[in-house]
């Protein structure tokens, strides 16, 4: 039997496909540990790979929203950032947690939680790069290790939420953490890119699946062991996981392509982003009186 090519090595780096032996592509139902155990292992593998790319858009200490280079500083989603000063803000699915350094920067007391050690690992880099520290601790989204209302505010920019099989779950257990009438903006795929291929160009214009087909998107090895998941959710189910979690959905943000973004993202490129929405971000909050 031929000895097999050693995998390529991009930059010094073995690609996640190559390390975790991604296959083929399966379409059949991803349970919640299975999918927690593949995202688990997808970003402590893809984590260099994904910096690589995409750190120096994302910045040390900067709050990027989506591809669409929408900024926190611009948008204000979650209120004026000189208002959280002092307050207990929550980033769920954190990565590299540069917004919660640019929250920490006016002050907030920023909690970031991952479930990749990986993703964390460059994340405690960039605090040594800018000298802020966030705390950061190792968890799954749909078990936050927090008190009940506890927290003033919460986000979440294309963290976990994608990527686990009940996103309910992670909406209930937001709505646990906050306190009364605290924020929680949450930033995902727009639902309707579940339509057209993963594809930046004129291929990905295309309907090609039904937008009502919520089987997940799964990578698996030679033997069926699931690698890479997304969950597809409906803009109604999204609004249903929300209102179901007590949660008020305020108001939904879909961004546009900005003229000068040439820049290409995964499926995101300025041929498509001109001519429907990439990503939707929900801005919801929990019902009360902020004390």
């Amino acid at each position: 039997m031929p000895t097999p090519p050693p995998p390529s090595v991009e930059g010094g780096r073995v690609p996640a496909e190559q390390l975790l032996g991604s296959a083929g592509i399966a379409r059949r139902p991803v349970g919640a540990a299975e999918s927690s155990a593949a995202s688990r292992a997808w970003w402590d593998a893809d984590a260099d790979d994904y910096q690589a790319e995409h750190g120096a858009f994302l910045g040390d200490d900067d709050f990027v929203w989506c591809p669409e280079r929408l900024r926190e500083a611009d948008a204000r989603l979650l209120g004026d950032p000189a208002a959280l000063r002092g307050a207990r803000v929550l980033e769920v699915g954190c990565g590299a947690a540069s917004c919660s350094r640019w929250l920490a920067g006016f002050g907030a007391r920023v909690v970031g939680i991952d479930l990749s050690a990986g993703m964390l690992a460059h994340a405690r880099a960039a605090d040594a790069r800018t000298g802020t520290s966030v705390p950061l601790v190792q968890a799954d989204a749909g078990a936050i290790p927090l008190g009940d209302a506890t927290v003033d505010a919460a986000f979440s920019a294309f963290g976990a939420v994608p990527f686990v099989a009940d996103a309910g779950a992670v909406m209930r257990e937001v709505a646990r953490v906050l306190r009364p009438g605290a924020p929680w903006v949450f930033a995902v795929n727009h639902p309707m890119r579940w339509m057209f291929p993963d594809d930046p160009g004129p291929d990905g214009l295309t309907v090609s699946q039904s937008y009502f087909d919520r089987t997940p998107y799964a990578e698996v090895d030679d033997d069926g062991r699931v690698v890479y998941v997304e969950h597809h959710r409906t803009l109604g189910d999204r609004v249903a996981d929300v209102v179901g979690a007590g949660l008020v959905l305020e108001r939904l943000v879909e961004p546009e392509w900005p003229d000068d973004l040439d820049e290409v993202w995964g499926q995101w490129s300025p041929l498509r982003g001109r001519l429907f929405p990439g990503t939707a971000i929900f801005c919801c909050r929990r019902p009360g009186t902020v004390s």
